[in-house]
């Protein structure tokens, strides 16, 4: 493969955890590494872009209150009709990201792979693998006609790993190259009109390294309280199951698995989590797997490193007095 693009996601010039992930996998396919990227930061972002191996930046530049989807797809669309044309565009799985890949697939005419956990260009065309049945099972697929191949890939599929350098400071200087949006029309037309920034006191859900996650074998929303002080306790961050998001007992933000928040920690505690498989598909690739549920045949034991059978209302308790104590 000659060129492979990443869509660069950031925030006030620090790139999303997912584009240096996706920045590693793409320098493992032998060709130049570059980057599409938007806001009014976009050159702070570019040095560290660089120190992940990209060696040119297309900026899309400051969108203003837009959303991202309209105006960074339509300025990918023109860069390669207008010739631009890389063998593969990674996508991170995120809310813009398949966004950005939805509307794109249709301004090029070209079909888009969505769910990637893997992906390799070994044999010369990027191959992606699809985990299904839960995770049982992984899919290999390839594009047999068109480029770019447009892969929408999961967060957590790799490790991020700055590139390797002669610069003992690990500094490169990709080329910065100013893209134009076309005419975008009626499909630009929303605005955002005020911004949430969640507020927490650990670490971030999807980038911390113990993760304890609750369940409707909590029995009741105020239970959810254990979960939140074992996981202060422990340095981590509290997560959750759908069941629990869908009653209404904790935010979105919180959810665990495929259609929330993709999660690889050294040690995740399921706590009164049965164990479907859209859960499991968000945590299965954890270090360690403990599980905590009255039931001894919850599907969660299955995938377990450590399980114990109990009421988690007397467990956790009991687990927080003895990590206190060792304090």
């Amino acid at each position: 493969m000659d060129r492979t693009w990443v869509l660069a996601e950031q925030r006030d010039g620090v790139p999303a955890g997912i584009v240096l992930e996706l920045l590693t996998a793409a320098r493992g396919f032998g060709g130049a590494v570059e980057v599409v990227t938007w806001g009014p930061s976009s050159a702070g972002a570019a040095a560290v872009l660089g120190r992940y191996g990209a060696t040119k930046v297309y900026d899309v530049g400051d969108i203003g209150e837009s959303l991202p989807g309209p105006r960074v797809a339509a300025a990918l669309a023109a860069q390669v009709s207008g010739g631009n044309r890389p063998d593969a565009i990674l996508i991170g799985a995120t809310h813009d990201g398949r966004d950005i890949a939805a509307r794109l697939s249709v301004r090029l005419d070209l079909p888009v792979l969505t769910n990637v956990v893997g992906i390799d260009a070994s044999g010369g065309r990027p191959t992606s693998e699809h985990a299904i049945f839960g995770g049982s099972t992984l899919l290999r697929a390839e594009f047999t006609d068109g480029i770019p191949g447009l892969f929408v890939i999961q967060a957590k599929s790799f490790v991020a790993e700055p590139a390797e350098t002669s610069d003992p400071a690990g500094q490169r200087s990709p080329e910065i190259v100013a893209i134009d949006t076309p005419e975008t029309g009626a499909s630009d037309a929303a605005r955002i009109v005020a911004r949430h920034e969640e507020e927490r006191s650990g670490p971030k859900l999807d980038e911390a390294a113990v993760v304890v996650s609750g369940g409707r074998g909590l029995g009741s929303p105020g239970n959810y309280a254990l979960i939140t002080e074992l996981a202060q306790l422990l340095n981590g961050a509290p997560g959750a199951s759908r069941a629990i998001v869908d009653a209404g007992w904790v935010p979105y933000a919180f959810q665990v698995g495929q259609t929330g928040k993709t999660v690889k920690p050294m040690v995740y505690i399921a706590c009164g989590i049965s164990g479907a498989t859209l859960h499991m598909v968000g945590m299965k690739d954890a270090q360690n797997i403990i599980a905590i549920n009255k039931d001894p045949q919850a599907p969660i034991f299955s995938i377990a490193d450590l399980g114990v059978v109990g009421d988690l209302t007397k467990v956790i308790p009991k687990l927080i007095e003895a990590i206190k104590a060792r304090r």
